[in-house]
């Protein structure tokens, strides 16, 4: 686990190369095909080397979500637990692993009634309308949900009108731990300026190699549109606004920099966290530490 542009990826692979262990990608965004470059995919070469399963699995037009995410994860280590190997799990979506990990609550199904109504609010209220109404009838939701997220804003006050019981209120419920045991590590690197480095380069190569071409092409489709989950990835929907005119491409540059380092803060929130995490030190040896915390972990692998 690790904060966006810690170097996980290549953790992974390294560890792939030396342990027996096969790879799942954790990564709300990466799962969506036609979404390589802002998403910093591992390039073909790396994963003709060390396969990454539950990437490329969905059309951009679709939605994944977490439920989906601990299906698919528990169906693929299970399968590589049978093959003898040891699932090694890598990537950011911190809701992702703590879905996995600890289940996710009974939650009532959608309304489409319900829904139909609050988006016709959205459309013509706005945003903060709807999350203020949701910060008066459930506060926690409020607080954990970005007042820039429609999508989970619009479904806290689904649950909320469609049962009278406030989201917040229902997690945890009906929960299932995975039936595996975790071997957390972390990797980050070792100061906030630091990390904030790796963003800003790592969004100036993905420039390079063609990202304002890659979300072209994705607006060129005509079945998509900036409020889907995949196109609310970070990044990418500051080049579509940016290609519908909303503001010039050097502001562009420096919001999708400053999201990434927003989302960042909120992956760092979340690792702190937890609290039986490995945390691997960026002054030594990182493939070395995990390697050796791995084999210590895993019968039969030294």
């Amino acid at each position: 686990m690790g904060p966006t542009a810690s170097g996980k990826t290549d953790l992974a692979i390294a560890l792939h190369e030396r342990l027996p262990v096969d790879l799942i990608s954790v990564d709300s965004a990466m799962v969506y095909r036609g979404m390589d470059i802002g998403t910093a995919k591992p390039s073909p070469a790396e994963r003709a080397a060390a396969p990454h399963r539950l990437i490329d699995i969905c059309d951009p037009a679709d939605s994944y979500s977490a439920a989906r995410f601990r299906d698919d994860a528990l169906r693929e280590m299970q399968a590589i637990s049978e093959s003898g190997r040891t699932p090694l799990l890598v990537g950011g979506t911190m809701l992702y692993f703590r879905a996995l990990q600890y289940g996710l609550s009974e939650l009532p199904s959608a309304d489409p009634q319900i829904r139909a109504r609050l988006e016709r609010e959205l459309a013509a209220d706005g945003l903060a309308s709807l999350h203020a109404r949701l910060a008066d009838v459930d506060p926690a939701a409020a607080r954990r949900i970005h007042r820039n997220d429609p999508q989970r804003t619009l479904r806290a006050l689904e649950v909320w009108e469609s049962t009278g019981r406030p989201l917040s209120a229902l997690h945890g419920t009906g929960a299932r731990h995975m039936p595996f045991r975790a071997l957390k590590l972390v990797r980050s690197p070792p100061t906030r300026a630091a990390l904030h480095r790796r963003i800003d380069q790592r969004f100036d190569r993905m420039l390079e190699q063609g990202f304002v071409d890659e979300v072209e092409r994705l607006v060129g489709r005509g079945d998509l549109h900036p409020d889907l989950p995949s196109m609310r990835s970070v990044g990418y929907r500051q080049v579509w606004a940016w290609l519908r005119g909303e503001f010039n491409r050097a502001e562009m540059v420096e919001r999708a920099k400053a999201a990434t380092r927003q989302l960042a803060k909120r992956q760092m929130t979340w690792l702190r966290s937890e609290s039986d995490a490995n945390w691997l030190s960026e002054s030594a040896d990182v493939v070395a530490q995990a390697t050796a915390l791995v084999r210590a972990a895993i019968p039969g692998s030294r």
